[in-house]
């Protein structure tokens, strides 16, 4: 009777352990999990229609001073080559939304897509565990490239990275320059 309590017991403790361990990351090659969950204009984020654009989905949080350095080079990245060719999905990493709407005021301007996943659901399902955390999609809706981290290295990648999966119109066009004050 002992014996079965015990096996009883180390099986369920197994079972949760399992059920526990973390999701693998999608990597090169591979369709990414859907986001699903709505902008800050109410919007869906459907990946699925807007294949034909480059995705750039990047994690990120407000304690992360690295998340805090990237997220404008994208924002500019975003204006620069436009969201006809271009979509940067920012997706907040398990905060309370007084501190995801803080670090947007703090960025009033920028052009990407925040996204608040207060309860890590669609981190969860790309198995982000550090941050920043980011996946570039092609245009044909696959992973294209992962980059984990924020350095000088990762910046000179992806700027490559992104120059090779941009249609080449989208590197034609031009930006608007702010208006002279006077």
């Amino acid at each position: 009777m002992m014996r079965s309590l015990w096996l009883a017991a180390l099986l369920a403790v197994t079972t949760c352990a399992h059920a526990a361990e973390p999701v693998k990351q999608p990597g090169i090659g591979e369709t990414p999990p859907p986001i699903g969950l709505k902008d800050r204009e109410g919007n869906t984020i459907d990946l699925a229609a807007l294949q034909g654009k480059v995705v750039v989905v990047t994690f990120w949080a407000s304690w992360c001073g690295p998340c805090r350095r990237e997220l404008p080079m994208l924002g500019r990245v975003q204006e620069i080559v436009g969201r006809e060719h271009l979509e940067v999905i920012a997706v907040n990493f398990k905060e309370p939304r007084r501190d995801f709407n803080a670090v947007i005021r703090a960025n009033k301007g920028l052009k990407v897509t925040y996204v608040h996943d207060e309860r890590g659901v669609v981190s969860d399902r790309y198995g982000v565990t550090a941050l920043p955390n980011m996946f570039i999609i092609g245009q044909d809706g696959v992973i294209a490239q992962t980059h984990r981290g924020y350095s000088e290295d990762v910046l000179q990648s992806f700027t490559q990275e992104l120059l090779d999966l941009l249609p080449e119109e989208a590197l034609q066009r031009e930006v608007e320059k702010p208006a002279a004050q006077g």
